[in-house]
């Protein structure tokens, strides 16, 4: 039997899970359930402003179909991901009578599904989760491949697990109510996967005049498309040990901005475009790519209304430090991923400070103000 197109699949030493991005999605939520075998108590947990808009109707339809469910808001935004939150999220579970073979419901972007998926990874040592995004940047790429964190204030994303899903849910529904801040913030992630893996899906973006406008069968399009590089590069490498390397590209320097700043300050998509234009230039100066690549990155970024200046408020010997501090760092060197060009990109780990320094010094210059 041939499997509906908004059906793609993850393949890992974790098992095999199903990402599904359609219009209505969430309808059909209990019956996916069912279908994959997931029968215990469901824990959706959100945030505040997303869990009025979602959270009641998803739970009266699991409770329907025999589900004992509940749920959980948080405060909004970057600040909730911490083990202070984590902890609080324990308590509730804990000490409402949590079971091994419950499910974690992760209803929410990408600070929500990091949070959730901490807390179900380590839970009892482990239990269900389910993404169930509503944001764009989540769709096409943080609620899909397993990993989940929560930050410290010595960098973002320090403290965490490998834990995949058991099913990613995508609704395209939910992002007519998204504040066009954070669409736009998603977009950085589509053009990141555009750079390093699909030329074509590049291009395609290049040709949309007005992003603003993209909805229904053509905006799950791309959605589908930019999630399947990710799907891709995870199933040959689940934990980050070699190709799955490269969708880092834009976050070496994008989280140190993102710490430095403050987290919740800048929006994660804001701040990983602006890392891509500035590892966009450290690439040129190595020789990885020619000029031309770095303007058409810079317009298709401010195309989609990202930013691409270096926010006030940082210091460029902070960002450095901050990158020696990153996940990625091996035996004290940076491992850069950098563009080859359109569609191409690989991991470096010989960027010489100076150049990095160079071109951070150079942006300092150039900074216009606020984002």
């Amino acid at each position: 039997m041939t499997q509906p197109a908004e059906y793609l699949y993850v393949t890992t030493t974790g098992g095999r899970y199903e990402v599904i991005v359609a219009h209505g999605a969430f309808d059909h939520l209990p019956h996916h359930l069912q279908r994959i075998g997931l029968r215990g108590a469901a824990w959706v947990i959100s945030d505040d402003q997303v869990f009025p808009r979602y959270a009641p109707a998803l739970i009266a339809r699991l409770r329907a179909a025999g589900y004992n469910a509940h749920g959980y808001a948080v405060p909004p935004g970057e600040p909730s991901k911490d083990l202070a939150m984590a902890a609080r999220l324990y308590d509730w579970l804990i000490g409402n009578g949590v079971e091994r073979r419950d499910i974690v419901l992760a209803l929410g972007g990408g600070v929500i599904g990091d949070l959730a998926g901490f807390v179900a990874a380590t839970v009892l040592r482990g239990i269900a989760l389910v993404h169930l995004p509503t944001t764009l940047l989540a769709m096409v790429d943080s609620a899909i491949g397993g990993k989940t964190g929560v930050n410290h204030s010595l960098g973002k994303n320090l403290i965490g697990a490998f834990h995949q899903p058991r099913l990613t849910l995508a609704d395209t529904t939910t992002l007519a109510t998204l504040p066009p801040r954070e669409l736009r913030a998603g977009w950085a992630e589509v053009i990141k996967h555009a750079v390093i893996r699909d030329a074509d899906l590049f291009a395609h973006l290049e040709a949309i005049t007005d992003p603003a406008s993209l909805q229904g069968d053509a905006l799950a399009t791309i959605i589908r498309r930019a999630a399947r590089v990710k799907i891709d590069i995870v199933n040959i490498d689940e934990r980050e040990t070699g190709e799955r390397m490269l969708l880092n590209y834009g976050h070496t320097l994008g989280h140190a901005i993102e710490a430095a700043r403050g987290y919740g300050d800048l929006l994660h998509g804001e701040a990983v475009a602006i890392g891509m234009h500035l590892e966009a230039q450290i690439a040129h100066r190595m020789g990885m790519v020619d000029s031309r690549f770095v303007e058409r990155q810079e317009r298709l970024l401010r195309t989609y209304g990202l930013p691409t200046n270096l926010p006030p408020g940082v210091t460029i010997d902070d960002l450095i430090e901050r990158t020696l501090r990153d996940k990625k760092v091996r035996a004290g060197r940076v491992r850069w991923a950098l563009p080859l060009g359109i569609g191409a990109a690989t991991v470096r780990d010989d960027v010489p400070e100076t150049v990095v320094r160079a071109i951070l010094e150079k942006a300092t210059d150039r900074n216009e103000g606020p984002v």
